[in-house]
């Protein structure tokens, strides 16, 4: 296959390829979002604040990531030459995804009946911290994820559970509402609820799968994380052939909690992981991520 075939075949894959994305939204869940539709095709335009995205500061590296591909630009939609150039990219675009809260936007004229109006071909995918009618009160990952029962104090969340749960749901409404215009013609809006996200995210625990009694909360032995020679081993099989397999492997009669954990001290985790491999048998050594450090 010739390099100009490749390239063809590359592009045909990209489903959003063509559709023009305009992003005001800073932080974490809406540029995760919008860089997941720019590497499904789409161009997107980021338009950030004087002050910028503060989580350039928190993680530059992260913040290059989520933002490779995109147009960057600053502008005050306060003054007039700036709202100017940002009407011409609205006029231009096919999405615009917003994360302020509903006073901000009526405050810019950007609520949804004000830009429909003026943009009747935009649609509009905004992200809101809680579900109307109470999208004004603030918010981050934390106080969702705790609201929804899923922190164990004093511990905070190792990742932000949220964000990222919510920019994937984020990402879903922003194709229904592209694909959606493509196909009818008409625009649209819909409005994504940060806590509505972390309530479905939560539901394992809601149900009792996950919490300490839970058969997937560390009852089991069946998957459960042990303690090996060196490291710890993340133990997930699950199905009746899997841990057939792994008490014939390990020629154990019982497969209680204790008698694993006698046999994974006999090994290092990394050992184990090459066993399992060899064995076709789901089980990891637990990896341990260390972040850089915030100067």
């Amino acid at each position: 296959m010739t390099n100009g075939a490749s390239r063809r075949r590359g592009k045909a894959r990209l489903p959003l390829r063509g559709f023009r994305v305009v992003s005001t939204a800073v932080n974490l869940p809406g540029p995760a979002a919008a860089a997941r539709l720019r590497l499904l095709g789409a161009k997107v335009v980021k338009v950030e604040p004087p002050s910028g995205d503060q989580f350039h500061a928190f993680s530059p590296d992260w913040y290059r990531e989520l933002n490779a591909g995109q147009t960057i630009l600053t502008l005050n939609l306060k003054k007039p030459r700036d709202r100017a150039r940002f009407d011409r990219l609205l006029d231009l675009a096919d999405l615009l995804l917003t994360a302020s809260r509903p006073s901000a936007l009526r405050r810019l004229g950007l609520d949804w009946p004000h830009l429909h109006a003026r943009f009747p071909r935009l649609s509009h995918a905004a992200l809101v911290g809680y579900a109307a009618p109470r999208q004004e009160i603030p918010g981050h990952d934390l106080t969702y994820i705790a609201r929804a029962g899923a922190v164990d104090p004093p511990r905070l969340p190792i990742s932000l559970w949220t964000d990222i749960a919510c920019a994937e749901r984020l990402a879903a409404e922003d194709i229904a509402l592209l694909l959606g215009r493509q196909r009818s013609g008409n625009a649209a809006f819909r409005e994504v609820s940060v806590e509505e996200v972390a309530a479905a995210f939560a539901q394992p625990l809601r149900f009792g799968v996950t919490t300490r009694a839970g058969i997937l909360g560390g009852q089991s032995p069946r998957y459960n994380i042990y303690r090996a020679r060196q490291g710890w081993v993340a133990v997930a099989t699950l199905e009746s052939h899997f841990w057939g397999k792994l008490l014939r492997e390990l020629n154990l009669k019982k497969g209680t909690k204790p008698v694993l954990a006698a046999a994974f001290r006999k090994r290092s985790a990394k050992d184990w992981e090459r066993w399992a491999i060899a064995r076709d048998l789901p089980i990891v050594a637990v990896r341990e991520i260390a972040g850089p450090t915030l100067k």
